[in-house]
């Protein structure tokens, strides 16, 4: 029994010796500091900060009067306005991202969106190209379908016109043009489709019928014409307009859903929208510039525009840099994409009968004088080597290229000639001898 108590307390006391010295390195742990890093220590030196117990947090102190620095910078060089404007702009993207995932929760939850869930969120959506294709590809890419109500409307409107009052739509002089003349009178001949007819090709459609498919985007060509109308004068011709919204057209046509219970009309506006306006944003310059690099043009020209009014004067690139948190490169590089393109045959003067074209020295044509004086060297140079043997002569042609323009080494011509380059050589130092003779370098010699 006395061997067995023994064993209880050496346990026992083991225990309590374990237990003492995990006590100890705890408190060791406590007592050692973490090393700081030389950075760190660089960073909170250069910054003025004293010597501090917490290096860590002496580190976001500093990072935090360097930020403070740095915004007192930009409000010295913006005003007040400049950062008034810098908050709106932030403003109304933060409420264009709230805006589509609104839209998008809505939509997923319905299954679908109307045009009036979209405008009241984003009122003034068709005044902006940008914000309207960014506003499209997130709902495409949410695989949500917008319907638009008052599209039924207008396309009852378009069915009461008849083939010949359908070219009489309200257009501009230089929109109506014979090829859209001729191409509302051919649109007007296709009759358009009841519901009940529209379900019936929709059927057919999804079985992969080919007439169906051209028989329900025909009878809604005009659709696309009334709205392709409200989107001219922004970059692209009223044809183009059309041509593009035909694509959307067509779109609508293989992903319509029969189902839901509404007109074909009310769900192609979406796609024929969607499609001239993704023209619109990718055609209209003759240089197509990316949306997101279209955004940064944009804020460039508006800080370039504050601080001109800031400073009396025009910023240079560097300090709209600056402002922006971009290098100065990036900036020289937004200049240079943003530049517009000016066409050669656009009008110049009152009377608009010259192009620009003829305003811009071409470098690479020669002049009349140079021209004529090329051609009688040329004559004369041809007289002067016919007094020349015909080996003589070739030998010349073909060092010289008198008669491709390509000059050929001593080994080539020897090639064609079954002779050492040496012999070659020979003939044309003989040759160019007899062409000094005054006899002949006289002729040449008013060409010097």
């Amino acid at each position: 029994m006395q061997k067995k108590s023994k064993k209880v307390s050496l346990k026992k006391i083991v225990k309590k010796a374990v237990k003492r010295v995990s006590k100890n390195l705890k408190r060791e742990d406590k007592k050692v500091k973490k090393p700081v890093k030389k950075k760190d220590k660089t960073f909170v030196r250069k910054l003025g900060i004293k010597k501090v117990k917490n290096p860590k947090s002496a580190v976001l102190k500093a990072s935090k009067k360097s930020r403070r620095v740095e915004k007192l910078e930009e409000e010295e060089l913006l005003g007040e306005e400049g950062i008034k404007a810098e908050k709106e702009k932030r403003v109304k993207i933060d409420s264009r991202d709230l805006g589509i995932k609104k839209l998008v929760k809505k939509g997923k939850k319905q299954g679908y969106l109307t045009l009036d869930d979209v405008l009241v969120l984003f009122p003034d959506a068709e005044d902006d190209i940008e914000t309207l294709d960014f506003l499209y590809e997130k709902l495409l890419d949410a695989g949500i379908d917008v319907f638009d109500m008052d599209s039924e409307k207008e396309a009852s409107k378009l069915a009461k016109l008849e083939e010949i009052d359908l070219t009489k739509i309200k257009l501009d002089k230089t929109t109506t043009s014979d090829p859209v003349r001729m191409y509302l009178k051919e649109i007007g001949s296709y009759n358009l489709l009841t519901k009940d007819e529209e379900v019936e090709l929709a059927k057919r459609v999804e079985k992969s019928d080919e007439d169906a498919k051209i028989r329900l985007a025909r009878a809604n060509l005009r659709l696309v014409v009334s709205i392709a109308k409200k989107y001219m004068g922004r970059g692209l011709m009223f044809l183009d307009l059309i041509q593009e919204g035909n694509i959307g057209l067509m779109r609508a046509v293989d992903k319509f859903d029969w189902r839901r219970g509404f007109k074909f009309s009310t769900y192609a506006t979406w796609w024929i929208r969607q499609a001239i306006t993704r023209a619109i944003a990718d055609q209209a310059k003759t240089i197509r510039i990316p949306v997101h690099m279209v955004e940064t043009i944009n804020k460039y020209k508006k800080i370039e525009r504050q601080l001109e009014q800031k400073l009396e004067r025009a910023p240079t690139p560097e300090e709209i840099a600056k402002i922006m948190e971009i290098e100065p490169e990036k900036a020289h590089e937004i200049v240079k994409i943003s530049q517009s393109t000016t066409s050669l045959e656009t009008p110049v003067g009152k009377e608009e009968d010259t192009r620009l074209k003829e305003f811009i020295e071409d470098e690479v044509t020669l002049s009349p004088f140079e021209s004529a004086s090329r051609e009688l060297l040329k004559g004369h140079i041809g007289d002067v080597l016919r007094t020349l043997n015909a080996r003589e002569k070739r030998v010349l042609e073909l060092r010289f290229g008198l008669k491709d323009g390509r000059t050929r080494t001593l080994e080539e011509v020897g090639k064609e000639f079954g002779v050492t380059r040496e012999r070659i050589r020979q003939i044309e130092a003989k040759a160019l001898r007899k062409l000094r003779h005054p006899s002949r370098s006289k002729r040449l010699r008013d060409y010097l």
